[in-house]
């Protein structure tokens, strides 16, 4: 290891954001630049290290027990940076960011995690609620992105990130009672998703109730852990403790929809942690 020149916090940023995506390509992505810089920048910190960060194969690249050892003291390194670049800023920037209640659950925590390895010193100010209330105070300039479903054609602007995934959801040991309704617990009316499901238990000939009717989705997570009833989630927004019943009770498929990235963000620090969410929904860390 050379320890007479200090680590380069940009191959050191690569490293980590290439361990947390686990893609070349979607590291390159995040940091707005190509695939053989990103491998460039990680082969001189091995080669200044003296050991192999990753392992690569194929289809995703993995840690070696040095890069395990190594992620830790990285994000440290990256944060010692921007403790010291921060300290000379002087203009104040934030992000105004939106997204729909249906994908905030434990995995984008992950998201806002690697967001923030880009975008050192943005205040994040995260505001969540329906799609269409999200894109209605984007239109109107009260928020500077917004990360939404697409739940019909009635709008084809904006930039597909992933598409998201639907199931239904419930406690491990709930059983509902053989010749009655499926109770559900669900979101007031209007909700695409609340609308999604009961038309798919419609098409199947399924007759159900409603067993709780909350706010978000987080409610109707807590509703469905409670044992209250079935609850139709994105998977990404599902908490420990659920379990996909679908299969067990023969539900119907719920279809995917887009997950989709609507922004008017122009500043570079503001774009960089923006940039870093987009790579985490377009990595499956959020799906």
């Amino acid at each position: 290891m050379d320890i007479r020149r200090p680590l380069d916090p940009e191959a050191v940023e690569t490293f980590v954001l290439a361990a947390d995506l686990r893609s070349f390509t979607k590291a390159a992505a995040a940091l707005n630049t190509t695939q053989a810089a990103v491998s460039l920048r990680l082969k001189r910190l091995e080669a200044q290290i003296g050991q192999r960060l990753l392992e690569r194969t194929p289809r995703r690249i993995g840690l070696t027990p040095a890069g395990e050892r190594f992620l830790g003291p990285a994000r440290d390194v990256l944060t010692a940076h921007r403790r010291a670049t921060e300290a000379l800023m002087q203009e104040s920037v934030s992000l105004n960011l939106g997204v729909t209640h249906h994908l905030v659950g434990p995995e984008l925590t992950r998201a806002i995690q690697v967001a923030g390895q880009q975008g050192g010193g943005v205040t994040l100010s995260l505001r969540t609620g329906l799609s269409r209330g999200l894109l209605e105070m984007f239109d109107a300039g009260e928020l500077d992105a917004v990360i939404v479903l697409r739940h019909d054609a009635s709008r084809r602007d904006g930039e597909i990130l992933a598409e998201s995934r639907f199931g239904w959801f419930a406690a491990p040991m709930f059983a509902p009672f053989q010749g009655e309704p499926l109770p559900l617990a669900v979101q007031r009316q209007p909700c695409n998703l609340r609308a999604m499901a009961v038309e798919a238990l419609a098409v199947a000939g399924l007759p159900w109730r409603e067993a709780f009717v909350g706010e978000g989705a987080a409610s109707v997570a807590a509703a469905a852990s409670a044992g209250l009833g079935l609850a139709p989630l994105a998977h990404c927004a599902v908490p420990a403790g659920l379990v996909d019943v679908g299969a067990r009770f023969r539900l119907p498929a719920l279809p995917t929809r887009p997950i989709i990235l609507h922004s008017a963000v122009s500043r570079p620090r503001a774009a960089a942690l923006l940039n870093g969410m987009a790579a985490a929904f377009r990595s499956g860390t959020v799906r």
